[in-house]
């Protein structure tokens, strides 16, 4: 898999959400090996975009698109001030409950202190949110060198916060608190109205 995101910031996210729509609706299509995308807004105006690819060559191809150009001309102008783009192939995905049905997104930023021990605790912290929190559809992160975005997928808000706030086993407690020193998120992004176009 490969993964490009975008972020920037936007006083009119009605503008950003249309010209989305156009893409899914005339340059979907067209788009070979494109596999899905998450967007949003926050209240504040931050916006975060990731599309998934199968492969950087179907990506670049689809770059490569004269009418993708023609789009990304026009959706520009929906942003205020730069468009910060990074892309990776070291991606981790994974979808337990069907993301593509998340009505809330919760994005962390941060840096990674320890690749190998992150990596082994991210799988057994699936398996604990695969029997214990069935708001969590699923997650994704993607690692740009010691930087990280994870892309964590729930079926509600109401429901994430009502789970987070409840009990959980001390040892799922004490893998969360070595994650945080693996995996610093510095950041968090709240999109509370995502938007989401299948692949």
């Amino acid at each position: 898999m490969f993964v490009q995101v975008m972020t920037g910031r936007t006083s009119d996210p009605e503008a950003l959400q249309r010209q989305l729509e156009i893409w899914k609706r005339d340059l979907q299509p067209g788009a070979i090996g494109y596999q899905g995308s998450t967007s949003g807004c926050t209240s504040d105006g931050d916006v975060i975009m990731l599309a998934r690819f199968e492969s950087r060559d179907a990506a670049m191809r689809n770059s490569a698109r004269p009418e993708q150009g023609q789009w990304w001309q026009e959706t520009e102008k929906c942003f205020d001030g730069p468009v910060t783009f990074h892309d990776t192939e070291d991606v981790e995905m994974n979808d337990f409950r069907g993301i593509e049905k998340a009505t809330f997104v919760q994005v962390m930023e941060g840096t990674v202190n320890d690749r190998r021990r992150a990596d082994q605790l991210e799988h057994e912290l699936d398996e604990a949110v695969v029997d214990g929190r069935p708001d969590v559809l699923g997650h994704l992160t993607a690692h740009f060198g010691d930087r990280f975005d994870e892309f964590v997928y729930f079926s509600s808000e109401a429901e994430a916060r009502r789970a987070e706030s409840g009990e959980m086993p001390e040892e799922v407690r004490a893998r969360i608190a070595e994650m945080d020193e693996a995996m610093t998120v510095e950041r968090y992004i709240d999109l509370k109205e995502p938007w989401t176009i299948n692949g």
